[in-house]
């Protein structure tokens, strides 16, 4: 009765949702047969013949179900050659995309390596202006073309202003593409400019990172750079060791250099003293001295070979002293390289007027550690002619550079470092630094040192009040240069009037009667215009600038 039960409501079922009692699989053969029966007495009984159904075979339907599956594998195996053959035909298209554009860009390479070939020997051998406008015209289309040497020069020519006007924005441009494709060159151009403020804001931290990417990728100029911050100790600790290995790399290159005759010293023109008439042979001298070196050396001269054995064995062991002094037989070494004729070229475009291409050169030099190039640097920025800075930039770059040209030994750019701070150039006033400053050039025997040190002990600034010391290095100064010699006459004519002027006042108070007072009052009148012409003159001739002679400044020329 319970499977009677459930036969019926399984037909029931089937009936309604027009479901095949076959789908309910459960059932063994012999069980379906049943209820198919029942489901079809049902049927009948409810007057809906038209949904009796043959029952189906196992053996049929089993085939039917294998064939339905053969024919979906089929259909599925179509489609998947078809797709097959769809990403076949695809990837041929793209290898054969690919290849065309392989070949393209070898013959675009190819295209601008001869084009830069081409540029470079019409730089070497010619020197009119139109063949060097074409040669970098011929250079512009290598570097379009992705050449990466000639990206590089390009670049350079666009930023040092090289035979045609400087151009920072596109400079600044192809750089940061050579960095992003790994030049050292793009690297250490971009940290000189971080460095500076060139072309993008001033930030030290970020000129350091782009300084050590470059070395590592080799560039001799970064290696400079670091081994000249490292031994002074700009914006990196002072160590130097590091600055010894960085020197050594470039001072190994350069002296093989040197002993093939490639490398040629190169002059070091000072342009305060050219406007001043004067002349210094001092790096020839250093050139004679070295070759001199050399040749007893080579000729087996034991001293000189035994002294730098030692020097080389301090060094080796961790001496600081033999490191320092080895750092510095390599620095010598390294400043001999090929980068110097950047002093001709930076001079050439002083003399020519221009003055931001001079700039940029001499800015570069002294980044490397050069003291004339931050001298000259510094002098270029105060002359107020350039236009890559702006004016806010000018007197602190200008005070950075003479205050490493003066940590390097040059006395007059500690004289201006003095002058900065006493007047308040590029920096807040400061009296005791400046005051600080001219002591450590009167060590060097510097007569404008002298001067206005005994102007600052004349008036109390920066330094205890003292007329004595004043008349003291006013007469030292005098001893020191014939050009000060006018300049002390007249501050000590200028200390004698006050002392006289002090001695009549107190003369007037004790001995003069109240009714003659003319005689007196004449007396200081004379007093007053004496000071004043005598302190017009003196402040001419203290007052910074490298632009004339103290005795063109004494007399207003």
């Amino acid at each position: 009765m319970k499977a009677l039960s459930v036969a019926l409501l399984l037909a029931l079922l089937a009936s309604v949702h027009r479901i095949p009692l076959t789908d309910y699989c459960f059932f063994s053969r012999s069980r379906l047969c049943v209820l198919w029966e029942l489901q079809r007495r049902f049927l009948l009984f409810t007057g809906e013949s038209d949904l009796l159904s043959v029952p189906p075979d196992p053996q049929v339907q089993g085939r039917e179900t294998e064939r339905s599956f053969e024919n979906q594998k089929e259909k599925n195996v179509s489609k998947q050659e078809a797709l097959n053959e769809s990403q076949l035909l695809t990837m041929q298209d793209t290898f054969s995309s690919q290849g065309e554009d392989l070949a393209r860009r070898k013959k675009n390479e190819e295209r601008g390596h001869q084009l830069y070939k081409m540029s470079n020997k019409i730089l070497k051998h010619s020197k009119s202006k139109k063949d060097k406008e074409e040669a970098y015209q011929l250079l512009t289309k290598a570097a379009d073309m992705g050449h990466l040497k000639a990206m590089e020069k390009l670049a350079a020519a666009l930023l040092f202003g090289y035979h045609g006007p400087q151009n920072i924005t596109a400079a600044v441009t192809l750089y940061e593409t050579l960095a992003e494709k790994g030049s050292h060159r793009g690297q250490t151009a971009l940290g000189f400019m971080f460095s500076y403020g060139i072309g993008m804001e001033y930030n030290q931290a970020k000129a350091l990172v782009y300084y050590t990417f470059g070395s590592l990728g080799g560039n001799l100029i970064s290696q400079m750079i670091l081994g000249y911050r490292y031994w002074v100790g700009i914006n990196v600790p002072r160590n130097c060791e590091a600055a010894l290995t960085n020197y050594r790399k470039v001072a190994f290159f350069i002296a093989d250099k040197l002993e093939k005759n490639e490398e040629m010293p190169v002059e070091k023109v000072r342009l305060m003293e050219k406007s001043e008439n004067l002349s210094s042979n001092n790096d020839f001298l250093d050139w004679d001295v070295h070759q001199f070196y050399k040749f007893l050396a080579e000729r087996g001269d034991t001293q000189i070979q035994k002294a730098f054995y030692y020097f080389l064995k301090a060094a080796k062991a961790g001496n600081t002293h033999g490191m320092a002094f080895l750092g510095k037989l390599y620095r010598s070494v390294c400043e001999l390289g090929s980068w110097s004729e950047k002093f001709l070229t930076a001079y050439f475009a002083y003399q020519d007027g221009n003055i931001d291409s001079s700039l940029i050169q001499y800015a570069l030099l002294a980044e490397m550690g050069y003291e004339v190039a931050q001298s000259n640097s510094a002098y270029i920025l105060e002359s107020e002619q350039v236009k890559i800075l702006s004016n806010d930039q000018m007197y602190p770059l200008a005070l950075l550079l003479w205050n490493r040209a003066a940590a390097q030994g040059n006395a007059f750019a500690r004289v201006k470092t003095g002058d900065y701070h006493f007047y308040g150039y590029g920096t807040k006033r400061d009296y005791v630094t400046a005051a600080i400053h001219y002591s450590l050039a009167v060590d060097h025997h510097i007569a404008q040192a002298m001067f206005n040190l005994a102007y600052m002990y004349e008036h109390g600034l920066g330094i205890p009040k003292d007329i004595h010391l004043a008349n003291r290095w006013y007469d030292l100064a005098a001893q020191t240069s014939p050009d000060a010699s006018i300049p002390v006459f007249l501050a000590h004519m200028k200390l004698e009037v006050k002392i006289l002027f002090s001695e009549i006042q107190l003369f007037k108070q004790t001995t003069i009667p109240a009714g003659k007072k003319s005689h007196a009052t004449s007396w200081k009148t004379v007093c007053i215009i004496a000071y004043l012409t005598s302190y017009k003159h003196t402040f001419i001739w203290r007052h910074p600038s490298v632009q004339k002679t103290p005795f063109q400044r004494f007399i207003g020329l």
